[in-house]
């Protein structure tokens, strides 16, 4: 099986504003800064597994409704 790469996509900002929580408290919640949490956001940078966790715990949500993995088609080699 061929596995490409893929992009982490997320709901960040919709729930952390649910929340109610700017970008710095939820960086000082998770314990990362608000320059990361912006990154993520962006979907220009995935966090380690450890921070992911760390910010679906805060959010008091499963990993998955915050985080979601979309493949890139693999063409077949011919």
């Amino acid at each position: 099986m061929n596995v490409g790469k893929g992009r982490v996509l997320n709901q960040l900002r919709m729930l952390r504003t649910q929340h109610g929580l700017t970008q710095q408290e939820f960086a000082s919640l998770v314990g990362a800064t608000r320059q990361t949490i912006v990154a993520v956001e962006a979907e220009k940078y995935a966090p380690s597994l450890e921070l992911a966790f760390r910010i679906a715990r805060v959010l008091g949500v499963p990993f998955e409704t915050v985080f979601q993995f979309k493949d890139e088609e693999v063409k077949p080699r011919l």
